[in-house]
């Protein structure tokens, strides 16, 4: 066995603790694809990502980049998605109306679901709505299942959303509306047939 006293060389343990950096954001990948360019001597071969980047909190951004390797093209869709960062307005842990959006030939629904019934969605609407910080939703993908297509009309329908205070509730229409003044209705006289 092998002695590690002061003056033989054994493990380090000079580095001192690691310090793991907790990332700020939930960065998932949704879709890679592999794309080619045709050029003069054959087809040149990169990689699509596609990447979806939230805070659970709220906040939800896509993103779309291409690299020559799976990494460098998530690591320029991830910048991409931060860049085009958007405010979801949550109610209790789901979407305060139903909310309909079409991008292409994708068509998504979601609509607010009680509390404990968790997400029913699937695949890239249950990422984006996850990512967003939505708990409870139900879902429905009514068209096309290209997945950035999709994406990006789930997106859309997220933007639909009004925040709480703006809603118009029967008793605040109630407040604003003002009795409108009755107009008589005039009938056009009848006319006297002639014989």
């Amino acid at each position: 066995m092998a002695d590690f006293g002061n003056n033989s060389r054994g493990p380090r343990n000079d580095r001192g603790p690691r310090v793991v950096e907790e990332k700020q954001f939930d960065e998932r990948v949704v879709n890679i694809d592999r794309v080619a360019r045709v050029v003069k001597g054959g087809r040149r071969f990169r990689f699509r990502a596609l990447v979806v980047v939230g805070d659970k909190k709220g906040k939800v951004g896509i993103g779309i980049a291409k690299g020559a390797d799976v990494t460098t093209a998530v690591a320029k869709a991830v910048e991409v998605a931060k860049k085009n960062f958007m405010a979801v307005t949550l109610y209790k842990g789901t979407l305060p109306p139903e909310v309909e959006a079409k991008v292409g030939g994708a068509k998504i629904l979601i609509k607010p679901a009680a509390p404990g019934t968790g997400l029913i969605a699937g695949g890239t609407v249950r990422t984006v709505l996850e990512v967003a910080g939505v708990s409870n939703a139900l879902s429905k993908s009514l068209g096309s299942s290209n997945k950035i297509n999709t994406a990006y009309a789930t997106i859309a329908a997220l933007q639909q959303l009004e925040p709480a205070k703006n809603w118009v509730t029967t008793k605040l229409a109630a407040a604003n509306k003002k009795p409108a003044a009755v107009k008589a209705v005039e009938k056009p006289a009848d006319k006297k047939e002639e014989k």
